[in-house]
């Protein structure tokens, strides 16, 4: 078939090769580095479809609270887009002092935002393994969402179909025909969250991290690239390249950009977090998010953080298994970026 020229993917990789990647890293000095974030976050902001200029109210809705064994949870809903709304669960730890500091919590695809914070569920091997519940037994509070298009945010004809069907075609398709992307409403979504973040007293909004893992990790790294109030950025199971995940492997719609290989790759996108602390780790048998690529995605993001002499903010864990989240070192990572673990004056964890 190659011979044949009858192979797209190969065709389509022939055609990376002269991406203009206008706006990837070239800077050589710190005020380089800062002048092409400003320019990299201005064109991927416009890039992702732009954002509301004017905030709506949250108007929050509390659905249902329960005092469990070892935090509070509370389901919500709020407002993210006049005539569109975000449900979420806050699950802040027993006992903890306010304001405790907070992570947003962002699954991928499965059953939507139920797979993270320890509601039962059919499937209980889920490769989420209930890690905004695992934010909370770190002492941690959790702003979990659930994304457009999974979940509870689906529409009627899509939960026909089962817990496991997403809602993310037709709606990245309609995101696509509106000059928008499902990327960026949900990374709207995320500013929204962290703009409740500041309006609940006992949540520490100078202290907030965003975690999430696949699709999940996808928002957490752009909206960590884009919203600088996130002073951590926790990926899991997503940095790597373009090129060699979702350009070459099959992945849901709600995975592309249109036109942003005329600019950047995923890992300039990365380098905007900059010298924000950012964790990322990878399955070195991960089918989608291959770990060559997520090796190379590193290295060129540690390439920025070494001009901005933060090469201690910026760590990778590849651990032996699959597309799951791993949640070892990250933790502690984490916690020290925030200010809230027992050494929190040091960024640690293994770089691989």
């Amino acid at each position: 078939m190659d011979e044949l020229g009858l192979d797209p993917v190969a065709w389509t990789l022939d055609r990376y090769a002269s991406a203009p990647l206008r706006l990837t890293f070239r800077a050589e000095d710190r005020a380089g580095a800062v002048a092409w974030q400003e320019r990299l976050r201005t064109k991927l902001a416009e890039l992702l479809g732009g954002f509301p200029e004017q905030r709506c109210p949250l108007n929050p809705t509390v659905l249902e609270v329960r005092d469990l064994p070892t935090h509070r949870r509370t389901k919500l809903v709020f407002e993210s887009r006049p005539g569109l709304s975000v449900l979420a669960y806050l699950l802040v730890p027993t006992g903890a002092a306010a304001p405790v500091p907070t992570v947003v919590c962002v699954p991928g695809h499965g059953h939507g935002v139920d797979d993270i914070v320890g509601i039962e569920r059919p499937d209980k091997d889920s490769y989420q393994r209930d890690f905004a519940l695992q934010a909370v037994e770190h002492g941690l509070a959790a702003l979990a969402l659930e994304p457009l298009g999974f979940g509870h945010r689906r529409d009627p004809a899509t939960r026909g179909l089962g817990a496991d069907a997403s809602a993310c075609q037709p709606a990245a398709g309609a995101a696509l025909m509106l000059g928008e992307t499902m990327i960026g409403w949900r990374v709207w979504d995320v500013m929204r969250a962290l703009d409740l973040v500041e309006a609940r007293p006992e949540l520490d909004s100078r202290r907030v991290g965003c975690v999430g893992i696949s699709g999940g990790g996808t928002c957490a790294l752009f909206s960590a690239a884009l919203d600088e109030r996130i002073r951590c950025a926790y990926v899991s199971g997503y940095l790597s390249t373009f090129r060699d995940s979702v350009m070459s492997i099959a992945h849901c719609i709600d995975n592309y950009v249109p036109g942003i290989l005329g600019w950047a790759e995923m890992y300039d996108v990365a380098g905007l977090i900059a010298p924000r602390p950012l964790w990322s780790e990878a399955g070195d048998q991960d089918p989608i998010f291959p770990v060559a690529a997520a090796e190379e995605g590193f290295r060129r993001v540690l390439a920025v953080y070494e001009v901005f002499d933060a090469a201690d903010r910026v760590r990778q864990e590849v651990f032996g298994g699959g597309h799951v989240f791993h949640g070892r070192a990250g933790w502690p990572f984490l916690l020290a970026a925030l200010g809230a673990g027992p050494k929190s004056g040091c960024i640690g964890g293994p770089n691989s």
